[in-house]
């Protein structure tokens, strides 16, 4: 799988785990930084993920700030992401199975570094279940669409 990865400062470090995990596993890391702790701006990064995901060059994104909130939100601004900002595998899960969450988002002062590589592996091991949830996901397409986001 192609994953693109991106972080601020604060998730630098925590990215940079996932990614040697991820490329350990097998799977394309597209890192679009940013490349050190240095203070930066997290939109930067989750909106050049997310273009990523939404142009086809990757397949989905993992994002890193402090929160996950941020860096999410970011994401969630480009047309065709579906974001899931989270901080346990459980929710990791049912947003590929009910979301078919394109992109994830995870705050590196939130969680410990174990409990991240869990809610990835989780997260791309999960497929959409569809059915009634492809109704849903594509009136939340719809409304991005409407909204030229």
């Amino acid at each position: 799988m192609r994953i693109a990865m991106g972080s601020d400062h604060a998730g630098f470090e925590l990215k940079e785990r996932l990614a040697r995990r991820l490329r350990d596993q097998g799977h394309e890391v597209i890192d679009v930084g940013t490349h050190s702790t240095q203070s930066c701006d997290y939109p930067v990064f989750g909106e050049a993920a997310a273009r990523k995901v939404a142009s086809g060059e990757a397949d989905r994104a993992v994002l890193v700030c402090g929160t996950g909130q941020g860096i999410g939100m970011s994401a969630n601004k480009v047309a065709g992401i579906r974001c899931a900002i989270v901080s346990e595998a459980f929710s990791a899960r049912l947003s590929r199975e009910h979301n078919d969450a394109n992109a994830l988002a995870i705050g590196a002062r939130v969680v410990g570094p174990g409990v991240a590589e869990e809610i990835v592996d989780v997260w791309l091991a999960t497929d959409f279940l569809g059915g009634r949830h492809a109704r849903r996901v594509a009136q939340i397409d719809r409304m991005g669409a409407a909204l030229g986001a």
